[in-house]
């Protein structure tokens, strides 16, 4: 690689990068506000614990930052060379289209490797200790979920409100208890009480003291008239379920977030005969888990059919303006992830083979680039 090439690699690589650390930086917000900081606001995870699951996810959104990335740096830096007359100054030296984009492939390809230890490697370990660091807060100390003065809607069927909260427990309880038109069918009330964690079952247990319990009618629970005597007891416990308090945050292992180790074993194991009435079941288990692996890698191979395409784009649109650039490479990168979406919804027809209809994106901008390759080199 002689001295331009190495300008054009470096520039490439700059820009790509600072792409990269972009998009990268606005998907960690994303999540981050998504995820997290309704329960930093609220003082249910502490400032370190916050930090370090912030720490996690920058290798869960690389594997969509890199491919529009990538792109998005291609099209800057060869649209202002492409501005600035610097490819027509190497045209008419008598460099041809494929050496100018020789460093760019290069790079590109050097992108592809890095998106597949990120889908395989990085990006799985990344998601699994961040949602167990986030079930750890919970079982470590389930009473810091509790917010007091706060009406707590986070378990479904039912709404808390805590008066007072202490090392020893909470004080004025309410648990309200809700039918499936969300009206109130029982009520209960107490003095005190304290939390305690079921690690086998994955539940928080409240142990109520003095309390007071009001049902109302179950076919017209708004119908006062109709109240039932309220009952008094000394001590009573109540389970609430974790997958209520974290909702879309509840830990569960997903295909997507298997290592390539882990991937390959989950493979032997679906090969295994089994009895014929579970055949059909057995044949949708091994297409998810193939869609599962494809996806990774055309996620990976994204990044080479984007820069593909980017060059050609580049060179022809001959633009300084970042926003036009990126408004492109956003455009373009959305079209391939509905592409990619729209096939995955095929994942329960296995005889239209989905697997390897994921490539089909990456097809398409393969062709299209070498088309508007074939383009630019003409003119």
């Amino acid at each position: 690689m002689n001295l331009l090439q190495r300008h054009i690699f470096k520039s490439v690589m700059f820009s790509c990068l600072a792409a990269v650390g972009l998009f990268g930086f606005v998907l960690v917000v994303g999540n981050a506000v998504k995820d997290l900081l309704g329960y930093l606001i609220a003082r249910q995870l502490p400032p370190e614990l916050f930090l370090k699951l912030m720490l996690l996810l920058p290798p869960f959104v690389l594997s969509y930052a890199l491919p529009i990335g990538v792109l998005t740096g291609v099209l800057l830096v060869l649209g202002r060379m492409s501005a600035e007359h610097e490819i027509t100054a190497m045209r008419a030296a008598g460099l041809g289209l494929l050496w100018i984009a020789r460093p760019v492939l290069l790079f590109a390809v050097l992108g592809v490797l890095a998106g597949v230890a990120i889908n395989f490697e990085f990006m799985p370990w990344a998601r699994v200790t961040y949602h167990v660091a986030l079930g750890n807060a919970v079982s470590l100390n389930p009473l810091s979920f509790i917010v007091p003065r706060t009406f707590i809607r986070e378990f479904p069927g039912k709404v808390l409100y805590v008066g007072e909260r202490n090392r020893q427990g909470v004080k004025d309880f309410w648990l309200w208890e809700l039918d499936g038109q969300g009206r109130v069918k029982n009520s209960i009330r107490a003095e005190s009480g304290s939390f305690d964690f079921d690690e086998r079952t994955s539940e928080l247990i409240l142990s109520l003291n003095h309390l007071q319990v009001e049902s109302r009618d179950p076919k017209n629970p708004e119908d006062f008239t109709m109240l039932r005597p309220s009952l008094s007891s000394e001590h009573t416990s109540v389970r609430l379920p974790l997958e209520g308090l974290f909702g879309k945050n509840t830990f569960h292992r997903k295909l997507q977030w298997y290592t390539y180790p882990e991937l390959a074993a989950e493979q032997r194991r679906l090969a295994q005969p089994v009895a014929p009435a579970d055949a059909p079941q057995r044949a949708l288990d091994r297409m998810r888990l193939q869609i599962v692996i494809q996806d990774k890698l055309t996620t990976a191979f994204a990044v080479f059919s984007f820069a593909l395409i980017g060059v050609p784009l580049g060179l022809k649109v001959s633009r300084r303006e970042t926003s036009a650039n990126l408004g492109l490479a956003v455009a373009l990168a959305l079209g391939y992830y509905f592409l990619t979406v729209v096939v995955g919804w095929m994942d329960r027809h296995p005889n239209l083979r989905p697997d390897l209809l994921m490539w089909m994106p990456n097809l398409i901008f393969l062709a299209v680039g070498v088309w508007l390759f074939w383009r630019v080199d003409r003119r």
